[in-house]
C-alpha cells in the first residue's frame, strides 16, 4: 500500500492524502481547500497532482472547507466515484460547498479587477454551483461503529472525532497478501470538554496512523473560564466603551458554541441587552442542521436542553441572511456584536465588518479560532498595526483579543489522552500531518517519550510505502 500526502503537509489547510492499494484501489482521505497563504492559496487549489478519474472512492473526515472543499474541483475534472461520511457532514456539505462557491466566485472578482488592471490574463473560478450539486449526488452515509466494506480490498469504520458534528477517525483495514493492514486518519481531534459535542471516541488498534498536530506544542485556557472572559470582554466594549465586539467565527462549530455561552449568560440573567447579530447566511444554515443531529450532542447541552428547547436562540439575537441587512449592521451607531464568518477572517462578509470598525478604538476584534499563517486573522493576533482589505490599508486601532479555549482543535495534551487507547509498540508509522513544522518538530519529540517510535512529518507530495 502506498500513501501520496498531498495537503496538510507542514501546514493546516488543504488536507488531501492520496491511497493507492497492492490490488490497485485507489481512493483519497479528505479533499480540502488549501487557505491562507495569499496568492499561492489560488495556484495550490488548481494544481491537484493527481487524476480524479483514477479515484475509485473519497472517505471525508468532516465538513470543514480545509478537509471538504476541493470535492467539486475533483468532480468537475471527471470524478464519478461515491463520497463516503456520515449523514451529519452531507448535510453540512450541502450548504457549506455551495457557499464556498460563491464565496470563490465573489473573491475571484477582486482577484480579477487587479488582474485586468495589471494586463494579466484573467482566471475562471475553480467551479461553481452546478459542479457542487453534481458532487451532493456522490455522496454516500455511513452509519458510526460498524465495518462497512467500500471495495473488495478496503473495510472503514467510523468512530467519533468530537471536532465538529459529524466528524469522525477513518479506521480502515486494507487487505494485502491476505492480511489487513490497520490504517487510522485523525482527521481533526476535538476536545473533551466541549460544551455542545461528545468528547472523542476510542478508536480500534492501527498499524499505521495519520494523525492531525495543529496544536503539538500548545495548551489551551481551561473552558471553565471561558464564558466569564467573553461576559468580560462585552462588558468592557459594550458597556464602558459603547463600542462594537466583531467575531471572525467559523459558520460551524465556533458560532455555535460563541452563541450558546451567550445563550448560557441571557439564561443566567447575566448576559447584558446588547443586539447580538449572527451575519452569515451558511451560519445560520449550519444551526440549522446542528439541530437536525442531537446524537452527536454531549449530556450536558442535553440535560440543559430540559429547560431551554433552543440553545441557539435568544432575545437581542438575530440572525442575517440578507446583504442590504448585514450592510446595514455597519450603519448602528449603537454597540452591539457582531458574528461573521470566515473564522480566519480571510473571505465572506467578516472582512467588510473589520474593514469597517478596524480603526475605530472603542471596539474590540475577538478571534476565537485557529488562524493560519498569514492569514487576515492570524496577522492581527500578531498584533500588526497596519492591514490590508481588499487591497486597501488600514490602521488597527481597535482592541484584538484571543479566547482560544473555544479552539475545537486538541491540544498536544489531549491529543495524547486520544491516543492512550493505541498501544504504541503495535503502532509501525505515525505520520504527522495538519500541522506547522515547528509545532511538529516539538509533537514529535513528545510522542517519542510516549514509546511512539516511529514518527514522521511528511512533505507535500511525499510518499511512503506502507
Amino acid at each position: 500500500m502506498d500513501i501520496k500526502f498531498l495537503g496538510a503537509a507542514q501546514t493546516v489547510t488543504g488536507s488531501k492524502h492520496l491511497i493507492k492499494t497492492a490490488s490497485g484501489t485507489k481512493f483519497l482521505l479528505d479533499c480540502g481547500l488549501f487557505q491562507g497563504s495569499g496568492a499561492e492559496t489560488e495556484i495550490k487549489n488548481r494544481t491537484l497532482n493527481f487524476d480524479p478519474v483514477d479515484l475509485d472512492f473519497v472517505i471525508l473526515s468532516h465538513a470543514h472547507i480545509d478537509h471538504s472543499g476541493n470535492l467539486p474541483t475533483i468532480v468537475k475534472a471527471g470524478f464519478r466515484g461515491k463520497i463516503y461520511t456520515t449523514q451529519a457532514t452531507i448535510d453540512l456539505c450541502k450548504i457549506m460547498l455551495l457557499d464556498s462557491a460563491k464565496i470563490h466566485q465573489l473573491d475571484l472578482k477582486y482577484v480579477n479587477r487587479r488582474r485586468r488592471n495589471t494586463g494579466r490574463e484573467l482566471l475562471e473560478a475553480i467551479y461553481d454551483e452546478k459542479d457542487v450539486e453534481e458532487t451532493i449526488k456522490l455522496f454516500e452515509p455511513i452509519v458510526l461503529g460498524k465495518w462497512t466494506k467500500l471495495s473488495d480490498d478496503v473495510k472503514v469504520f467510523f468512530t467519533d472525532a468530537g471536532h465538529i458534528l459529524g466528524s469522525v477517525v477513518t479506521n480502515l483495514k486494507i487487505k494485502e497478501n491476505n492480511k489487513y493492514l490497520k490504517l487510522s486518519y485523525t482527521g481533526d481531534i476535538g476536545r473533551y470538554d466541549d460544551k455542545i459535542l461528545k468528547p472523542p471516541a476510542e478508536f480500534p488498534q492501527a498499524d499505521y496512523i495519520i494523525c492531525e498536530s495543529t496544536y503539538g506544542n500548545r495548551l489551551h485556557p481551561k473552558t471553565k473560564d471561558a464564558e466569564e472572559e467573553l461576559l468580560q470582554i462585552i462588558i468592557n466594549t459594550c458597556i464602558r466603551n459603547k463600542g462594537k465586539i466583531i467575531i471572525p467565527a467559523f459558520s460551524l462549530g465556533r458560532t455555535q458554541e460563541i452563541v450558546y455561552a451567550m445563550d448560557r449568560l441571557t439564561t443566567q440573567g447575566r448576559m447584558p441587552r446588547i443586539d447580538v447579530y449572527v451575519d452569515s447566511p451558511l451560519s445560520v444554515n449550519a444551526t440549522a442542521v446542528m439541530k437536525k443531529h442531537p446524537e452527536f450532542y454531549n449530556k450536558n447541552i442535553i440535560e440543559y436542553m430540559k429547560k431551554d428547547p433552543d440553545p441557539f436562540g435568544f432575545s437581542l439575537l438575530y440572525y442575517v441572511k440578507d446583504v442590504e441587512e448585514s450592510k446595514a449592521i455597519n450603519l448602528l451607531p449603537d454597540p452591539c456584536i457582531i458574528v461573521s464568518a470566515s473564522g480566519m477572517a480571510e473571505a465572506g462578509r467578516i472582512k467588510h465588518h473589520i474593514k469597517n470598525n478596524i480603526s475605530d478604538p472603542k471596539n474590540t476584534i475577538l478571534m476565537v479560532g485557529y488562524c493560519s499563517p498569514g492569514s487576515l486573522g492570524a496577522r492581527l493576533i500578531n498584533g500588526d498595526k497596519k492591514i490590508k482589505i481588499f487591497g486597501e490599508e488600514y490602521k488597527v486601532l481597535a482592541d484584538v483579543k484571543v479566547l482560544s479555549n473555544y479552539s475545537a482543535h486538541a491540544d498536544y495534551l489531549e491529543i495524547e489522552k486520544f491516543l492512550e487507547c493505541q498501544n504504541p509498540k503495535k503502532v509501525k508509522k505515525l505520520f504527522l500531518v495538519h500541522g506547522e513544522k515547528s509545532v511538529q518538530l516539538d509533537f514529535k519529540e513528545f510522542l517519542h517519550q510516549k514509546d511512539f517510535k516511529d514518527i514522521f512529518i511528511p512533505m507535500e507530495g511525499e510518499s511512503f510505502t506502507l
